[in-house]
């Protein structure tokens, strides 16, 4: 007999799923991959940043973000803003130039493409006459000036990028005016810097590499003097008085010419070589308020033989020289300075190396490190796991931050320096953590309340182990008397002395306080957050996971020594018990039962569980299977040999004081890759293509079938339907769920009374299929809630009366189970044809925007990349959305979900990609930029922003619209509207060329 459906039942349905469902990528947290180009607009405060991969990121003052994304593949090489306008310019290394705008857009801004060009040279002429390799943005806003490989300068008029051919600059021109015995048989070679006089407009620099410098008249267009360099030119500096210019060179030298107008100066009036013959690339002076020193930045010039791999720029300042060493290649900088025109003293020195961004105080004594609000290095030791904790309660807020505020003494109490910008998001509704793990045994806490991650505190493990560590084997500090006078500068260090240190698993329980962190070698630290430092002792409990099996050899690493001595734990969390697994293998589940007082883990060799109140393990499970020998080898056998030998390598290279940072990239991005696969390493063992196979019977001779994948504590029905009981559950790679009944003693013989464990249930998969996920729903089909969650009158109790049902969740399909009978009730097959897994899966609340009402829900990610979205207790198949290309491996693994239907993943070893599948619950960027106020009142009538150029398509706008979104009463739009009447707001766009469409 046919069903056929009603369609108002379709309709509704439909509907319903508009209203709690959508998917947006909202924001990118953390620091660019692979930066190219920096810039900076003094009148806007935007500070911009340019990536090999053709992105095109804007930060002002917290909040403020925009990002674009050309839609050439090649890198951005430079990056210069109109000056006093909102446009700016991008020069590709494919050397195409792009025109961008900030415009407004209903109260908001948005980052737009409004234009691109690409100089064409004479006919038959090379590509080198116009392949540009200087770029000015004239104070006119109107014009660029474009230096070429071949000494030619072109004049182009702006935004339309209309070639002026009638004011180009030949290089046959500038040649034809100099010493024939200085051209001699060698061209100018290219035009290595363009500058501005300071004082005249009409007036620009134009150095070539060769050496030469000449002044030009724009208006005449002739030269008015030539400086006669010797040594290859690498940058030119016009000092603010329009008369001295200095000049850095290939020698290691920088020279002082005066405009005098006498031409040409042969020699300079001065000139200087800091260190020793080692290039010059960058030099910038100061001259501040008489009788004070000016001050001189430089880029370079270190001593090749014993320094020249180090990254340096050199701040000299009256009778202070630092050489300020950072740990990746310097891209650019510039100087942040005082006063309504930007010409006053210089206040911060801001540098884009390859791995971060640092902002140097030179105002403040020591010129200490102002603490950055956005852009901070997430992979300052590569990312290892990651834990999401939300609606933080404020107390635990409160006392995390004041931890994290000690570690923070050396940061320079100056406020961030770049303010471009109004941030118009409201203020987020709620407090959010996100934790991230790290390959030199660190956890990192993260504020993910809004659209800047900030880091608020920062914990490290290794101190409870001895380590292969030098304790006096320190970088930051050169030795007194030390030349050049190095300080390490920045926090970018991706080298871990001792691999086994990496942090796996994390899980922190907001409401008591207590934290558990799972390493590589099978160490589980539990720890309590104190607000005092204390000294104390860590014991170990050694637990045998083989559990008297025989026949089995451990190949893999030993395990980590634990110090025999008390250790000083400064404030914030401190552990307090120490678990070691035997064998040492990477721990690849917790659970926390902060009420119980327990915690499980597993590895791929069995599970057990820990009473960290009385400080003993109660029991043990071994699930090892006798034909699985590749579980003894352990994880890191494969790769160890090449990570123990880049350690060996980076501790003699920090002994001798010699580093070998030259070549961190590539190592750091092979670390990190290696570690973004160690969770699913096992795993990836036993796949084939996603597309090449159906679901299938799987062996039990199958590698890792032990390896344990989730744990999951409940208090629910087990033995019978009238009594419910503490229990634990685990699942595996095979497909075995075991279940185990906990008796825990009352409050009052907690501490006596031992807890007991007995086996009670086990389910086996009739496929095999690994289990990824275990949950019990109540009575009302809703999911259990956390331990003290109900204690802290912040959920409702279960429903302890109606018949509780056992979800789980394998890579196949989800199955659920009605308790304690433990029989099949309904499934959802999810591998059909098309090879799809679940690689993660949470459980998420959604609600509308106009209903309090929440929904629980079970959100997926596949190996395809896919979100699916399904509903419970009834798992029917609600949404899917595309996320996350299926050849990320890497991003598939690190994705971590939220309470509320949001969710993080590596989108580079260095950011997070942030998304929502949630109507209600959003975090974007909402901010606005408006034009400087010389441009608004140079011309009141006329918009601030141009029109489009013709040509130019419109349908797509770089867009991100950021906001918090809290439940409204009443009608949205009408909500939207009246707000934006005062409060105009504004963004951009999300992800690498996932643009957002807006109606006009």
């Amino acid at each position: 007999m046919k069903r056929f459906r009603r369609h108002g039942h379709e309709s509704q349905r439909d509907k319903h799923k508009q209203d709690l469902y959508q998917f947006n990528k909202t924001v990118e947290h953390g620091f660019p991959h692979q930066p190219s180009a920096l810039g900076f607009s003094p009148s806007l405060q935007l500070l911009a940043i340019g990536t090999r991969l053709g992105a095109i990121k804007l930060y002002g003052t917290p909040g403020v973000e925009f990002m674009g994304l050309h839609d050439e593949n090649a890198a951005v090489t430079q990056v210069h803003f109109l000056p006093k306008q909102v446009e700016m310019v991008t020069l590709l290394d494919d050397n195409s130039l792009h025109m961008w705008t900030l415009r407004a857009h209903n109260g908001i801004s948005e980052l737009l493409e409004i234009g691109r060009f690409t100089l064409s040279g004479p006919p038959g002429a090379p590509p080198s006459v116009t392949r540009v390799t200087a770029v000015l943005a004239h104070s006119s806003g109107e014009l660029l000036l474009l230096g070429t490989e071949g000494g030619h300068v072109f004049v182009v008029e702006v935004p339309g990028f209309r070639e002026l051919e009638e004011n180009n600059i030949s290089v046959e021109n500038v040649q034809n005016r100099i010493p024939e015995d200085y051209v001699g048989r060698r061209n100018l070679e290219c035009v290595e810097a363009l500058h501005e006089n300071p004082l005249n407009p009409r007036q620009v620099l134009i150095g070539y590499s060769r050496g030469l410098m000449v002044l030009w008249d724009l208006d005449r267009q002739r030269p008015i003097q030539h400086f006669l360099g010797t040594q290859q030119l690498e940058s030119v500096w016009w000092m603010e008085d329009g008369v001295n210019i200095l000049s850095s060179h290939s020698d290691g030298s920088y020279c002082q010419w005066t405009v005098t107008g006498e031409d040409p100066q042969t020699e300079p009036e001065n000139q200087e070589m800091p260190y020793v013959n080692t290039s010059l690339s960058k030099v910038m002076s100061f001259i501040l308020s008489s009788p004070s020193p000016p001050f001189l930045i430089f880029s370079g010039g270190m001593p090749r033989a014993s320094y020249g791999d180090r990254h340096c720029i050199s701040v000299i300042h009256s009778k202070t020289h630092e050489a300020l060493d950072f740990t990746s290649r310097i891209i650019d900088f510039f100087v942040i300075r005082e006063g309504e025109n930007h010409r006053g003293e210089p206040s911060a020195l801001v540098v884009l190396v390859e791995e971060e961004l640092v902002v140097v105080d030179l105002q403040s004594e020591g010129w200490p490190v102002i603490q950055t609000p956005y852009l901070v290095p997430l992979h300052c030791s590569a990312i290892t796991c990651s834990h999401h904790v939300s609606s933080i309660p404020l107390k635990l807020w409160e006392r995390v931050q004041a931890a994290g505020a000690l570690q923070n003494t050396h940061y320079s109490r100056k406020p961030w320096p770049i303010i471009g910008g109004q941030n118009l998001a409201p203020d987020p509704p709620q407090r959010d953590l996100l934790l991230t793990g790290h390959e030199d045994g660190t956890v990192r806490f993260w504020d993910a309340s809004g659209v800047c991650l900030y880091p608020m505190y920062k914990l490290s493990t290794a101190g409870v182990f001895l380590t292969d560590a030098d304790p006096n084997d320190n970088m930051n500090q050169g030795s007194e008397g030390e030349w050049p006078p190095f300080r390490k500068v920045g926090c970018f260090d991706p080298y871990s002395d001792d691999p086994r240190l990496g942090i796996q698993k994390i899980h922190l329980c907001k409401y008591s306080g207590y934290l558990t962190v799972a390493g590589t070698a099978g160490q589980i630290l539990i720890m309590e957050l104190n607000d005092e430092a204390a000294e104390q002792m860590v014991e170990a409990t050694v637990v045998d996971l083989l559990h008297g099996q025989e026949g089995f050899r451990w190949k893999g690493q030993a395990r980590l020594d634990v110090r025999e001595e008390p250790v000083l734990f400064p404030p914030g969390f401190q552990p307090f018990a120490l678990v070691q697994c035997q064998p040492p293998a990477v721990v690849t589940a917790i659970a926390l039962h902060s009420e119980w007082k327990l915690v499980a883990f597993g590895t791929s060799h069995g599970f057990g569980f820990y009473d960290y109140h009385q400080k003993n393990n109660i029991m043990v499970k071994c699930t090892l299977n006798p034909s699985d020998q590749m579980a003894m080898e352990g994880p890191l056998s494969r790769v160890k040999s090449i990570k123990k030998s880049l350690r060996q390598s980076f501790r003699r290279i920090r002994r001798s004081r010699v580093s070998m940072r030259k070549h961190h990239t590539t190592n750091a991005a092979k670390l990190q890759e290696i570690n973004a696969r160690l969770e699913a390493e096992a795993l990836q063992e036993m796949e084939l293509a996603p597309v090449q196979r159906k679901i299938e019977a799987r062996s039990s001779d199958d590698s890792f079938t032990g390896l344990v994948r989730t744990l999951y504590f409940a208090d629910t029905f087990v033995s019978d339907s009238s009594h419910s009981t503490p229990s634990l559950w685990a699942g595996t790679n095979g497909g075995a769920v075991f279940a185990y009944v906990l008796r825990v003693p009352s409050l009052e013989r907690r501490a006596e009374d031992p807890v007991v464990a007995h086996a009670a249930k086990e389910i086996q998969l009739m496929h095999r299929a690994p289990v990824v996920g275990l949950v019990v729903l109540d009575g009302k089909g809703a999911p259990l809630p956390e331990p003290l969650e109900v204690a802290h009158d912040l959920s409702r109790s279960p429903e302890m009366h109606g018949s509780h049902h056992l979800l789980v969740v394998s890579e196949e399909q989800f199955k659920l189970f009605t308790l304690p009978k433990v029989s099949s009730k309904s499934k959802l097959k999810l591998t059909a044809v098309d090879g799809s897994r679940v690689r993660r899966v949470g459980v998420a609340w959604f609600g509308s925007r106009t209903d309090e009402q929440l929904e629980s829900s079970l959100v997926v990610l596949t190996n395809q990349g896919e979100l699916h979205v399904i509903s419970l207790p009834s798992i029917k198949m609600m949404v899917h959305y595309p996320c996350i290309r299926r050849e990320d491996v890497s991003g598939i693994a690190s994705c971590v979900f939220t309470k509320y239907g949001q969710g993080f993943y590596l989108m580079s070893p260095s950011e997070f990609e942030r998304f929502s599948l949630s109507t209600r619950w959003v975090v974007e960027p909402r901010c606005l930029v408006e034009a400087p106020l010389q441009m608004r009142l140079k011309n009141p009538s006329s918009p601030v922003h141009r029109d489009q150029p013709d040509g130019v398509p419109t349908e797509h706008r770089c867009v991100l619209l950021q906001e918090i979104q809290k439940s409204l009463e009443g009608d949205q739009t009408t909500f939207l509207e009246n707000n934006l009447k005062t409060k105009p707001k504004g963004n951009m766009l999300s992800n690498g060329g996932d643009f957002f469409s807006v109606p006009n």
